[in-house]
């Protein structure tokens, strides 16, 4: 009996520590999401940032459940006060105005890249499963700035998605090769 209950203890403690480390993990990478998005080139009526670099990074590294936790965290934090979206902004205006639809496509897009990149190993099955993410982010950032400010699809896929095609290249290979190189080194982050 005594041998049973030594098991449950050392059970329930490895389990505490491992959803204080998948907690620790979530929040780092809303944190960096939160950076990345104050690493700005102002652009007008969506600016350049470094979020989705750090919305891909948390679906790979994190997998589907605790990516989407991840960026879930961040819109949380902006939402209620914390000075997380571009521009150091904050709050439901920012969270519903010309960036909405792309902040809410953020844990999509990292649920969706964590279940891809759960299926299948390799390089160029990561760049797909985030160039899927990606387009996620920017259908739903597009759709939604059609919607609420532009009323022209055409000139809303122009300005909410085709301008952005040269940064995001450049995000999506870099996201791609980090995320390939150390994962061949290290085993995959708490998911």
């Amino acid at each position: 009996m005594e041998v049973l209950q030594h098991v449950s203890v050392t059970d329930s403690a490895r389990t505490q520590s491992s959803i204080l480390e998948q907690a620790a993990w979530i929040s780092a990478f809303a944190a960096l999401t939160a950076i990345g998005a104050q690493i700005e080139i102002p652009h007008q009526p969506i600016p350049f940032t470094l979020q989705t670099f750090f919305v891909l990074l948390s679906g790979a590294f994190l997998g589907a459940r605790n990516g989407f936790y991840s960026q879930m965290l961040y819109l949380a934090a902006g939402a209620i006060g914390l000075p997380v979206f571009s521009g150091a902004t904050f709050g439901l205006v920012r969270l519903f105005g010309f960036t909405g639809g792309y902040l809410m496509g953020f844990p999509l897009a990292a649920a969706l890249i964590g279940y891809l990149v759960s299926v299948r190993k390799g390089y160029t099955w990561t760049l797909f499963s985030m160039f899927l993410g990606l387009t996620a982010i920017f259908t739903l950032g597009t759709l939604y700035l059609n919607v609420i400010a532009i009323h022209d699809l055409q000139q809303s896929i122009i300005s909410g998605f085709l301008i952005f095609s040269w940064w995001d290249v450049l995000k999506l290979s870099a996201a791609t090769a980090i995320y390939t190189e150390i994962s061949k080194r290290f085993k995959k982050l708490p998911a």
